[in-house]
């Protein structure tokens, strides 16, 4: 299993510079683009409100139950609307401020992916084999293109919608229209999500491969013999690729060539996608702790220990870091020192990944609910 993309473009809130490497410029609210942003740091830089010496005053300001698990399927939230999908075959909208629902849209089947919004348009895959572009206000289907299965999480980069499929292929679709721009045939199941910078998709794959493939063409650059399923979703910073495997380690391989810098080895799988924010990538393994090593290194900085599985990928905002665990909880932790701030326990595993946005942070547990999270 992998942790899944997450996706918003709020245009009054945070805007991205063409190029694809500059920072986002922040205004008067804080977004939470597709798994952060299209190159999968997972790190909110506008984020304000929450902070290392407020975050323990986190309260349930709502939550919502939907009709299944909500598994894989991590939120997003643009335009004061939090989009999620449900094992019980459901994309819903929600109003961030309350929780309301504002619309559902039923596929044919369980909802594994995470949703990505761009453009006024909501993009997810489904495990009845189709990937679905939704009006992002009223939840009209926009198209469908059929791919197999659905456990990667769409990436969507200027105007194209990257993602990966059980048939063996990364794809790239217009955004617009649905029509196939070009596809990469691996050795094996892609359920990683697709990470996009400076003009390169990288993706993981079950043929024990990590990928750089060229997002105009999609003709391989270059790939990286890890050894074991990588279902890890990359994260791109610094010229760096940062990914981890189900041989137990965490990667860091060269951007531009493929070239391994430095593996770290953690206790057990390594499913979760990782995290970066100055200068450390964070990560969750199956022996039940979350990593802080340095970027540039590997060395370990610190680990924190959970009462479970950390299958969910952590996200990090203004100088804390959240993350789900299998012991049902989820939990905000300080970032330079890996000290717990906070933590909530659900009904049930938490496998999605936390988004955070406005003050407030969402995620969603196997108890079928989704959460809200924000100050008193």
């Amino acid at each position: 299993m992998k942790r899944i993309g997450i996706a918003v473009l709020i245009l009054s809130a945070c805007f991205m510079s063409a190029a694809w490497g500059r920072e986002a410029t922040c205004r008067a609210h804080t977004p939470w683009a597709q798994f952060h942003r299209y190159d999968m740091q997972r790190w909110n830089k506008c984020e304000q409100v929450l902070n290392v010496h407020n975050v323990r005053n986190l309260t349930l300001k709502w939550s919502y139950a939907t009709g299944y698990y909500l598994s894989l399927s991590s939120p997003a939230v643009a335009s004061g609307v939090v989009y999620v999908g449900s094992f019980d075959d459901n994309v819903y909208a929600l109003d961030a401020s309350n929780g309301v629902k504002l619309w559902s849209y039923a596929t044919g089947y369980y909802l594994d992916s995470s949703p990505a919004v761009a453009n006024g348009v909501v993009y997810i895959d489904s495990l009845d084999n189709n990937v679905y572009a939704l009006e992002a206000t009223t939840g009209a289907k926009l198209w469908s293109y059929a791919i197999s299965a659905g456990y990667s999480s769409p990436t969507v980069a200027n105007g194209v919608v990257y993602i990966g499929s059980d048939d063996y292929n990364v794809y790239a679709l217009d955004a617009k229209t649905g029509a196939k721009l070009w596809s990469y045939a691996t050795g094996y199941e892609v359920r990683s999500s697709p990470a996009v910078a400076n003009g390169v998709v990288y993706v993981g794959s079950d043929d024990y491969n990590v990928y750089a493939l060229d997002a105009k063409t999609g003709a391989k650059r270059w790939s990286y013999y890890i050894g074991s399923f990588v279902d890890s979703s990359p994260a791109v910073a610094n010229g760096m690729v940062y990914v981890g495997s189900e041989d137990h380690n965490v990667y860091a391989l060269d951007a531009r060539t493929g070239a391994k810098r430095w593996v770290y080895t953690t206790g057990y799988l390594v499913t979760s996608s990782p995290a970066v924010a100055n200068g450390v990538v964070y990560i969750g393994s199956w022996d039940d702790n979350l990593y802080a090593l340095n970027a540039k290194t590997g060395a370990k900085l610190w680990s924190y220990t959970t009462g479970g599985d950390v299958e969910t990928s952590p996200a990090v905002a203004n100088g804390v870091v959240y993350v789900g665990s299998n012991d049902y909880s989820v939990y905000a932790l300080n970032a330079k020192s890996g000290a717990m701030l906070w933590s909530y326990k659900t009904g049930s595993q938490v496998y999605t990944s936390p988004a955070i946005s406005n003050g407030v942070v969402y995620v969603g547990s196997a108890d079928y609910n989704l959460y809200a999270f924000g100050l008193k």
